[in-house]
């Protein structure tokens, strides 16, 4: 009695053991067909998430900047200047600056009239006609006397005219004066019989006629 009560007892066991033990293989390959399909499911979809996301969040690449327009040819380039100073063999000429030649005046020595033994002549006539009456001292009826000094060459040309008194002043006799000796020419002064350069004292007076 009791080998048959420890019979069905084992029994008992090797049935609930075979059956937990099927249930557990049952479950395993359960759990592993449903990860195989949870696997091959979400495989895909998390690659198509990781294009997704790096097509989103990459910047595209900046755009090309177009080329540069290549620079103007120059007219005269240092390649250029090289060249043609490299091809002059000589040396060019100095350059010398256009400075006017100095005028050379003539320096006469004029002797005073105390050392001349002939005195100049002067054509006293076309002195005369060539005299004019200051306006200012006409309109107011005033007359007058100039005392020149007369530069006169050994060709008998009056050089300069020098003012030495002017009576009355202001009056414009002085500048009447020396106008009249303009172009005039004479007979030069001569000292030992040679004509000679010399200072000559001439008066003109001027009077309303």
């Amino acid at each position: 009695m009791s080998n048959t009560k420890g019979f069905k007892t084992g029994r008992v066991k090797l049935i609930i053991f075979t059956s937990v033990t099927l249930l557990h293989i049952i479950l395993i390959l359960t759990v592993a067909f449903n990860m195989e399909d949870a696997i091959q499911y979400f495989e895909p979809v998390a690659g198509v998430m990781r294009l997704l996301d790096l097509e989103e969040y990459i910047p595209p690449p900046p755009p090309e900047e177009p080329p540069p327009e290549p620079p103007e040819p120059e007219t005269t380039t240092t390649e250029t200047i090289a060249q043609h100073m490299i091809e002059v063999d000589e040396p060019p000429p100095p350059i010398i600056p256009n400075i006017p030649a100095p005028i050379v005046t003539e320096q006469i020595e004029y002797l005073p009239q105390h050392l001349i033994s002939v005195l100049p002549v002067l054509p006293d006539d076309e002195i005369r006609r060539a005299i004019v009456y200051p306006p200012i001292a006409q309109r107011s009826g005033i007359e007058g006397t100039v005392f020149l000094e007369l530069f006169i060459d050994s060709q008998g040309s009056i050089r300069n005219v020098r003012v030495l008194r002017e009576d009355p002043p202001g009056r414009g006799f002085g500048e009447a004066a020396i106008n009249a000796f303009r172009g005039i020419r004479g007979r030069p002064a001569e000292a030992n019989g040679v004509p000679v350069a010399a200072r000559y004292r001439y008066n003109i007076t001027f009077r309303l006629n």
